[in-house]
């Protein structure tokens, strides 16, 4: 992976539920990365839409362990929900997220 590509600087982060006494959900930050956001266009995004309903972007990142759909990707202002995580050929070596942007 070309390091020149990576440059975004994204946080990656976990929901923390509340608990039985009323505390609401919060979001705490599970890992700060350098990573390449992308939107979706042509033919990768029919394909991924095959998988996801609702897919906007790809978000491309150094391989990092424990990143699962239930997080979510903040870069700046914006927020992308993880809708799927792939390990190309399970390599270790990049993360592939795709990824949708809820409007508001």
């Amino acid at each position: 992976m070309r390091a020149g590509r990576l440059r975004h600087q994204v946080v990656i982060q976990r929901l923390v539920e509340g608990t039985l006494w009323g505390e609401e959900d919060s979001w705490e930050d599970y890992a700060v990365a350098w990573a390449s956001i992308e939107p979706l266009k042509g033919a990768e995004y029919y394909a991924a839409q095959q998988v996801n309903a609702e897919v906007t972007g790809k978000v491309v990142m150094r391989y990092l362990s424990g990143v699962v759909p239930k997080m979510r990707v903040v870069f700046g202002t914006r927020t992308f929900e993880i809708l799927s995580v792939i390990n190309p050929d399970e390599r270790n070596r990049e993360l592939q997220l795709l990824v949708k942007e809820p409007v508001t």
